[in-house]
């Protein structure tokens, strides 16, 4: 197995992760995915750790374990995990779902359920026009999500993230970062350091803040006062709160009957 792995670290190929990743040391290479593909990549070693759909992980729990303080979360609005309609969600008996998330689907399916609602769900690739076309409800993640509430905000019916915290009073946390259980803890924690360090530089604001706003505004055409919003909205820090939430989507949503593992000390309280 070619050694290059070590110094590959996965992320999302969203915004979503810009806190951790912008500015990092060259020393690391970035593999950029969507967040299902990234789960492949970390199985098969391409990397030394990546951020996955919180989903991902359950079903592939044995093979991998979880690594600490980081991820990809929210405590109410998440802004970037949308159902969109042009129907109340009541009156929805269709919903397009994408193919590039696990998290955000396994929970559309699991609040529906919990309003006892009888929908049929869509694979579809993640295009709001195309999905819309095809069902009454469309489900997008990420920039594009984004995008479709800032060019149709009267389509917007659900955040899913809002959502899961009015039912539970927990924060959702839809990303979590792994690595495969046979891998080096040194490996891992040289990897986690690196991350760390670009999301404190982050959260102390000044110029690592600003790069990363620039960044996003460059990438998704969104003015800095929303993108500013958002990087509260969603936040890469997971405390005892965050995980406690982790774990009631593990059980309640993908359930899943063992604790997770850890690669080092579990932050829960």
């Amino acid at each position: 197995m070619p050694a290059a792995w070590r110094t590959t670290i996965g992320r999302v190929a969203f915004i979503n992760c810009d806190p951790l990743f912008t500015g990092l040391d060259p020393q690391w290479s970035v593999l950029a995915a969507p967040p299902s593909w990234l789960t492949g990549h970390v199985l098969r070693r391409d990397c030394v750790i990546a951020p996955i759909p919180a989903a991902d992980f359950a079903e592939h729990h044995e093979e991998l374990m979880l690594v600490p303080d980081i991820g990809i979360g929210s405590a109410g609005e998440v802004g970037s995990v949308l159902l969109f309609g042009g129907c109340s969600i009541e009156e929805m008996k269709t919903i397009a779902v994408p193919t590039d998330s696990a998290s955000s689907v396994a929970l559309l399916r699991w609040l529906m359920a919990e309003r006892g609602l009888s929908v049929d769900f869509l694979r579809m690739g993640p295009d709001l026009q195309t999905m819309l076309e095809a069902a009454d409800g469309a489900l997008i993640i990420g920039d594009r999500a984004l995008d479709g509430a800032r060019r149709h905000p009267n389509a917007v019916r659900l955040d899913l993230g809002q959502a899961w915290s009015e039912h539970n009073g927990l924060p959702m946390v839809f990303g979590v970062f792994v690595a495969r259980r046979d891998t080096s803890i040194d490996d891992i924690k040289a990897a986690h350091a690196a991350l760390v360090e670009r999301l404190e530089l982050f959260e102390s604001g000044g110029e690592a803040r600003q790069a990363v706003l620039t960044k996003a505004q460059t990438h998704t055409g969104l003015d800095t006062a929303r993108l500013d919003r958002y990087f509260g909205e969603v936040f890469n820090r997971l405390g005892s709160s965050d995980v406690e939430g982790l774990h009631a989507f593990l059980k309640q949503v993908c359930k899943m009957e063992v604790a997770p593992t850890w690669a080092w000390a579990s932050p829960v309280a």
